[in-house]
This record gives structure tokens, C-alpha cells and sequence, in this order.
């Protein structure tokens, strides 16, 4: 199996992101005045698109999901989009996957607008041929792909590799038809992305481009 593009999730895969979601969701449960057991309970939304994540752990109707949201983006705009970090390691994967010419983009559940942003502020944009995320409305992680893959103008196929540290990753790229790539470092188990199907996982950013390298060589 030999690949050509790579597709990264954004939060848990190439960006620490917990700190500032969960303080978005904090504010927005809290203006809601729904309790919270700990900020550490609340660290599950990171990763799965926001609004499954409101009506799952919520119990929130349709109206009341679209209202957290929109609570939620209040303080994230503003602060919690900062309260970010690079994975040490991922700025020389990426610079290492590019040199060997592989075409990378970013197919995240993060609406663009703020994936862009993010990317931007912290030097990674460059990397990527495409950054593709959800809507503000809300896009499934399988939607967010194939925009990915539209954008770059090819087919799902053996020669896609979708990296992520979450089930959604696994499963959205598993639902699109390409292979996929779990990593432990971001906020997903080992067990989750074996459950989900990972056709292969790893433990740190530099064996993303080993895998993905030895896979050009693989005859």
C-alpha cells in the first residue's frame, strides 16, 4: 500500500487543543446552569463533532444544542482558540512528509473558519493543500472528508490515509473507504481506535511519517 495523501485530524492529532474546549464548554454549560461533575469529565468533548457531543453528554433537544454552540463560540473566538499548543514533534512530521512529497490536508470537525485560523497562528498552514472542516451548522466527520478529497481532486482509494486519534476518525474514514492511522498521543485510547478499526496506530507524531515513508517503499 503505497500513499500519495494524507488527511489529518486537527484537535488531539496535530494540536492540544482540551484546555481551551473545555473552558468553552465550561462557560456554556454554566451560562446554561447545567452542573458538571470536573473540567476532566468534560474533556470527552474534545474530538467528536460538538454537537453530538452536547446531545449525548447533555441530553440537549435540537434547539438547546444550537443554543450551547453558539454559547460555546462566544468564549472560544475569543479565548479558547489561544489556549492551544502544537504536539512537539508535529511541525518536523509534517516538514518530513512534505519533503517526500506527499500532499497533505486537514479534514477536521473544527468549523474552517477556526481550523484556518488556528493553523495559521501557529506556522502550519504552509503544509497543507487543503484545509477542510465542518461548517458552523455542524458537518459529520465523513462529509468533512470527502470535501477534503473533492478539493484535492481524487477518489477515496488505497492511496488516502486518514490520521486522527478519535473513533469518529476511524470510522469516518472506514464510512468514505481509506485507510486510517490512530495516534495515542492525542485524547483517544488504544482500545477505542482498535474498537473503531484502525488499520494502524502509533505512539508519536515521528512514526506517522515513518509509516507513511516505509509504505513508498513497500513493493
Amino acid at each position: 500500500m503505497s500513499y500519495d495523501f494524507i488527511l489529518f485530524d486537527l484537535d488531539g492529532t496535530l494540536t492540544d487543543s482540551a484546555e481551551g474546549i473545555v473552558n468553552s464548554v465550561v462557560y456554556a454549560l454554566e451560562r446554561k446552569g447545567i452542573p458538571y461533575t470536573s473540567k476532566q469529565a468534560l474533556r470527552r468533548f474534545v474530538g467528536p463533532p460538538l454537537q453530538a457531543s452536547f446531545r449525548d453528554y447533555c441530553g440537549f433537544s435540537e434547539e438547546e444544542t444550537m443554543d450551547a454552540v453558539r454559547i460555546f463560540r462566544e468564549y472560544f473566538a475569543e479565548k479558547g482558540i489561544y489556549e492551544n499548543e502544537v504536539y512537539e514533534g508535529v511541525p518536523e512530521m509534517l516538514r518530513s512528509l512534505s519533503a517526500a512529497g506527499f500532499t497533505l490536508a486537514v479534514a477536521t470537525s473544527k468549523p474552517e473558519a477556526f481550523a484556518k485560523q488556528i493553523l495559521e497562528r501557529f506556522d502550519l498552514a504552509k503544509y497543507f493543500t487543503v484545509i477542510a472542516g465542518a461548517s458552523m451548522d455542524g458537518t459529520d466527520k465523513p462529509t468533512v472528508i470527502r470535501q477534503a478529497l473533492s478539493r484535492l481532486n481524487t477518489e477515496p482509494s488505497s492511496r488516502v490515509l486518514m490520521v486522527g486519534d478519535r473513533e469518529h476518525d476511524i470510522l469516518g474514514a472506514k464510512e468514505v473507504g481509506i485507510s486510517s492511522l490512530g495516534v495515542l498521543y492525542g485524547y483517544g485510547s488504544e482500545e477505542e481506535l482498535k474498537k473503531a478499526g484502525a488499520d494502524h496506530i502509533v505512539n508519536i507524531p515521528s512514526e506517522i511519517f515513518d509509516h507513511c515513508y516505509n509504505s513508498k517503499k513497500s513493493p
